[in-house]
């Protein structure tokens, strides 16, 4: 080739080049606020579910008013940790606007109380009966909102007791929740944590030998993405060797557990991962908002708008 061809096929190339990098920008932008405008109140490919509070700035601070914008931005489910603490009055309410809207209820807790430190580890009596004891309450809860999903923290290590012991005694723990549950067609889902190293179940591995040791359809995994990021990584890997035991997951980002494209976990693939291996639970947003204020709340919209695209 002449050297006056060479350049002047050099400089269209580069024209080109920029040419692209501007498509690529425009295509960028597409994705952020002009996508959460285009796909208003259009439905996620996966089911998320944000809590009280996460659109307070947008909604209003009446949790009611919250869930009717959460299912006008596209949002079919919702989560609320402490359900089970509201008023029966409350809970009634929340339940009948939930199906008026064709909305689902994620998880709330079985609150033991103390923050978790009450420790079905030890095999005490005392522990192991206030824990039957709420189960049986939220069972009655649960009809209040046609709910489905309930979490489970056993608690803290007892250090004076060797870790087999303490397995055995959340084993027997859960086989007594799954026996109040399983009638009610109702499935505890065991959280795995990382917010202290006194958390008995620390990694999936730990949670799925409780749930294939209690062998109920009531005993099963709730999947923390933003716990395991911290605890153990390989977050596809060890999702897929845990697969038949997980019945929930949760989301956020590392570090910060804000939305996802905050961190350093990839959850455009990671979602694509989960939607194709067929999962259709509830997806719960257990996350805060980056920003503040109505800017932020926007900005969470565009996030899920974002990593829900791999269709």
């Amino acid at each position: 080739m002449k050297r006056g061809e060479f350049l002047r096929n050099s400089l269209l190339a580069g024209g080109s080049l920029v040419a692209g990098s501007i498509m690529s920008a425009d295509a960028a932008t597409v994705t952020g606020e002009d996508l959460a405008a285009t796909q208003k109140g259009k439905t996620f490919n996966l089911d998320y579910a944000p809590h009280e509070g996460m659109f307070a700035n947008s909604a209003g601070k009446n949790f009611l008013d919250q869930i009717q914008f959460m299912h006008d931005q596209g949002f079919r489910s919702i989560e609320d940790n402490g359900y089970l603490n509201r008023s029966t009055e409350e809970q009634t309410k929340i339940g009948n606007l939930l199906a008026k809207l064709g909305m689902r209820m994620g998880v709330f807790v079985v609150d033991g109380g103390d923050n978790w430190k009450t420790s079905l580890t030890t095999g005490k009596k005392e522990f192991k009966d206030k824990f039957v004891e709420t189960c049986k309450r939220s069972v009655e809860a649960a009809k209040r909102c046609n709910a489905k999903w309930l979490t489970v923290v056993p608690g803290f290590y007892d250090r004076k007791l060797p870790y087999g012991i303490q397995m055995a005694n959340v084993v027997d723990a859960m086989r007594a929740g799954a026996e109040i549950f399983e009638p009610a067609g109702l499935i505890m889902v065991l959280e795995t944590l990382s917010d202290t190293p006194e958390l008995f179940l620390q990694q999936t591995h730990e949670t799925y030998n409780v749930c294939k040791a209690v062998n109920s359809p009531s005993c099963k995994i709730l999947y923390d993405i933003y716990h395991m990021q911290k605890t153990e990584g390989h977050l596809i890997v060890n999702m897929d060797r845990c697969w038949d035991e997980i019945a929930y997951i949760q989301i956020g980002d590392n570090p910060g557990r804000k939305e996802p494209t905050t961190g350093e976990i990839n959850y455009k693939n990671l979602f694509k991962h989960i939607h194709g291996k067929g999962y259709k639970g509830v997806m719960g947003m257990e996350h805060g908002n980056s920003r503040p204020e109505k800017a932020g709340e926007l900005r969470v919209i565009q996030a899920y708008r974002e990593v829900d695209q791999f269709m």
